[in-house]
């Protein structure tokens, strides 16, 4: 935290005190000012405060006034765009719009991509946060939850730094080799509760709602069975149109599966995404060469994410819910 600066008289003091003999340790304890504070004073010829040095500001009060109200009504806005608000006369260099925006606490991010969402998805979305935001953690601790993904073998978009020389950019150490398409996918169904990973099946061809009323039956009783959830547990999934269609529906019914309503457009309220995404950093480390390799990784490390991972994520879930609420649904 930034010191008050001393007044003047407080200053006069000091020096008086020095003229008549005392050192800077005895005026220090008396007057409870630092020793330095006491001794900087004494550097100059004045106790008065001297003209401040640096730079003053290139935008009056009145463009910096403009420029932030037109950074805030328009987040989306350029460094070069924004310099049109400024008022005649005002300079437009883009380090000086920078800075005068870095100082009002505003700075330059990548947006996040979100789904596109309807008056009608953030209302529901309101509604579904308060509703399960009192929720116990024993009751989210029955939950399993469910998704599906997409795997490719050569697809992990991430950046990744490396040492090298001037002029060494194309050599191969210093590459990460790339492939059309993405040299080839796989889709996965898999699911988990706060008490660690259940199955993780490979899906074949493209899903229907039969597919994936065979991959509930063959592994989602199992995997909550495994998971010791009781046979009150709680079933997410999204709103795909095979999770709910009709043979979907029934097949849950007939099985007495208890089904969390879930609201469109949220896949961001699933924790397992986070959980996917482990996945994939994990598979891309051990660098599959096929899709073969590509399956038989993704299933050991899928049974290798550990259970306090799980629980962790699990319990972000009320703060989910509270974002929801604070951003009004959105």
């Amino acid at each position: 935290m930034k010191s008050k600066e001393l007044s003047v008289d407080r200053r006069d003091i000091i020096v008086s005190r020095h003229r008549s003999g005392e050192g800077h340790r005895k005026i220090s304890a008396a007057l409870k000012v630092p020793m330095s504070t006491v001794a900087w004073w004494f550097q100059f010829g004045t106790t008065r405060t001297l003209p401040r040095v640096g730079c003053p500001a290139r935008l009056s009060n009145r463009g910096r006034r403009a420029l932030v109200r037109e950074v805030t009504r328009n987040p989306m806005v350029t460094l070069t765009e924004s310099s049109v608000v400024l008022w005649r006369g005002e300079p437009s260099r883009r380090t000086t719009i920078s800075a005068t925006l870095h100082k009002s606490g505003l700075f330059g991010r990548v947006a996040r991509r979100k789904p596109l969402l309807s008056k009608k998805h953030m209302t529901v979305h309101l509604e579904f946060a308060k509703k399960h935001l009192n929720d116990s953690q024993t009751m989210r601790n029955k939950i399993l939850w469910s998704d599906e993904t997409k795997i490719e073998l050569f697809g992990l978009n991430a950046k990744r730094h490396v040492w090298r020389k001037p002029g060494t950019a194309h050599h191969q150490a210093n590459t990460i080799p790339t492939v059309k398409h993405g040299g080839g996918s796989l889709m996965l169904w898999g699911c988990f509760s706060a008490g660690g990973t259940g199955r993780l099946v490979r899906i074949e061809g493209k899903m229907n709602a039969a597919m994936y009323r065979d991959i509930l039956d063959e592994n989602m009783l199992q995997s909550a069975l495994d998971l010791r959830l009781g046979r009150r547990f709680i079933f997410q999934q999204d709103n795909d149109p095979k999770h709910t269609a009709k043979i979907t529906k029934e097949w849950l019914r007939d099985n007495s599966v208890n089904v969390l309503e879930w609201p469109s457009q949220s896949p961001d309220l699933n924790p397992i995404e986070h959980l996917w995404g482990d996945l994939k950093m994990a598979v891309h480390r051990r660098s599959p060469s096929n899709l073969i390799e590509l399956e038989r990784f993704c299933k050991e490390e899928w049974e290798k994410l550990p259970r306090n991972r799980c629980a962790t994520l699990v319990e972000s879930y009320p703060r989910r819910l509270e974002a929801v609420i604070a951003a009004k649904g959105a």
